[in-house]
């Protein structure tokens, strides 16, 4: 498996430069970070897509989008990533790029129109690199210890990953010493428990295999796609009634 192959011509990033992230404390309110979730606010799911074949990535982004689901994140781990960003970003979707371990994963990514990145874990490289593009990046964390690196770095919201392990307690419980932190729950999160992971106090949730699962976007079914989303979806509106 090829890890984001990329065409080696891609536009550098737009945007300020900056010589990387510092340290603003806890409290992201009023910061650059609370800004920059904004569009989690707007859309509180994102479908993590991985697949070992995307046919057509900006059908996929439609077929999602038709269910309600408009932010989709397209992986590191996935052959040719480049290739479906651009795609789908030139249609006019709102994608991001995930898995992000380097800089240059994050570089090569938001050249080919990644709106958003996403790590797995706290990436300084990944978040400087971000901050220099003006692009939001949303860092994987677990522990307290990692939220609080994760928003040192400048972090647009801290993605809890696995969320499974701990449950949606766990964000009531983060919610404590972390207020203003805008969480993200990753992992394990399906139609069946993501109105609780809101509930208790995440931003927004990720929608992986219950929602895109890779024979499905493999063959194509974007039907199938778009039923999935909208019952995800619908789930989702239950922590808000």
């Amino acid at each position: 498996m090829t890890e984001l192959s990329a065409p080696t011509d891609l536009p550098a990033p737009a945007g300020p430069s900056a010589a990387g992230p510092s340290a603003t404390g806890l409290s992201v309110t009023g910061s650059a970070a609370a800004t920059g979730c904004s569009f989690l606010r707007d859309d509180p799911v994102i479908a993590v897509v991985r697949a070992p074949r995307i046919p057509d990535a900006a059908a996929l982004c439609a077929a999602l989008a038709e269910g309600g689901i408009n932010l989709t994140e397209f992986t590191c781990t996935t052959t040719n990533v480049t290739e479906h960003l651009l795609k789908a970003s030139k249609a006019g979707w709102r994608v991001g790029l995930g898995t992000v371990l380097t800089a240059e994963q994050a570089r090569r990514g938001v050249g080919a129109g990644a709106a958003f990145l996403v790590t797995p874990g706290c990436r300084p490289e990944v978040a400087e690199a971000a901050a220099a593009a003006g692009v939001p990046v949303v860092l994987g964390a677990l522990t307290p210890t990692e939220v609080a690196h994760a928003v040192d770095l400048g972090a647009a919201a801290v993605k809890i990953f696995p969320a499974r392990a701990f449950g949606p307690g766990y964000f009531k419980d983060l919610r404590g010493p972390y207020p203003d932190v805008p969480l993200v729950a990753s992992g394990g999160v399906n139609a069946g428990n993501a109105a609780e992971f809101l509930a208790h106090g995440a931003l927004a949730v990720c929608a992986g295999t219950d929602v895109v699962p890779p024979d499905v976007v493999a063959a194509g079914d974007w039907a199938e796609i778009t039923r999935r989303a909208r019952a995800f979806t619908a789930a989702c509106a239950a922590s808000a009634s």
